[in-house]
């Protein structure tokens, strides 16, 4: 049962991460094709609207978005918020590596650096357990001190 659920954990944290990417990088290739937004009157707003809903790379980008929050949702039916969320951090890694190579962007060493730093913070999160055990979730408060809690 427990090596199940580690499956089913990791299957949805790996859609997480590649859909939420696809999704973001998706959505940065639709805005770009359409330009920079400098008018803000509503004729201008208007226009941009139906230009923004008619671009396919939007649409493949929200249904993307769709599917990363499905997955999202169905894994916090289990799965603890302070896993899940700096284990999915390792997305940011993989918009990097799509924004270089699918948008053409640059990316200095300094971003490199950082994405090492954020795939460390992965690996550590990672290696541990999805869920807290049965005594230790409260629904309230975390008790941080490391201690018990009064009777």
């Amino acid at each position: 049962m427990q090596a199940r659920l580690h499956k089913k954990t990791y299957a949805l944290l790996a859609s997480m991460v590649f859909f939420s990417s696809l999704g973001n990088v998706l959505l940065s290739r639709g805005m770009k094709q359409i330009g920079e937004i400098r008018d803000f009157s509503p004729a201008a707003l208007a226009t941009t609207f139906v230009k923004v809903f008619t671009n396919g790379s939007i649409w493949l980008g929200i249904l993307s978005l769709l599917v990363f929050f499905v997955s999202y949702l169905l894994l916090l039916s289990w799965a603890d918020l302070s896993y899940v969320q700096p284990a999915s951090a390792i997305g940011y890694a993989l918009v990097a590596v799509l924004g270089y190579f699918v948008l053409g962007e640059f990316v200095s060493m300094t971003r490199w650096t950082g994405v090492l730093f954020i795939c460390a913070g992965v690996a550590l999160v990672g290696g541990t357990e999805p869920g807290s055990p049965p005594q230790r979730r409260s629904g309230g408060a975390a008790s941080f001190s490391g201690g018990t809690s009064p009777p």
